[in-house]
């Protein structure tokens, strides 16, 4: 899906920290699965229900990806700690064109706030 949503929800500069850090997916042996899926298409899916609270199964046709197989891969992708990786790429990028006031930060570490 490349509509005007899709580019707002996941726009180019953030794919292109995303793409890399999404793990791959194999063919399951009995067929079907989630292989054929367009990883962006997935990724873009998941934003949507993540930043509109949308139940997955009310997941809209037009990201052309089936609620089961966008919530099965945000639930891999959260065992395997994209999320966290994410958000640290994405300080490191922002950090490194000077776009965060670090020393606005206190007692942070690793994404996990000190007591």
């Amino acid at each position: 899906m490349e509509d005007a949503l899709s580019r707002r929800l996941v726009p180019d500069e953030l794919w292109e920290i995303t793409g890399p850090l999404l793990p791959g997916f194999a063919p399951r042996p009995q067929g079907g699965g989630t292989a054929g899926a367009c990883p962006r298409a997935v990724f873009t899916a998941v934003v949507y229900v993540l930043t509109t609270g949308v139940a997955w199964r009310r997941l809209p046709a037009s990201f052309g990806v089936s609620p089961a197989t966008a919530h099965r891969r945000f639930s891999a992708w959260s065992a395997a700690g994209v999320w966290r990786l994410l958000h640290r790429a994405v300080l490191d990028q922002l950090g490194s064109t000077g776009e965060v006031d670090w020393s606005a930060a206190m007692g942070v570490s690793d994404g996990l706030c000190k007591p």
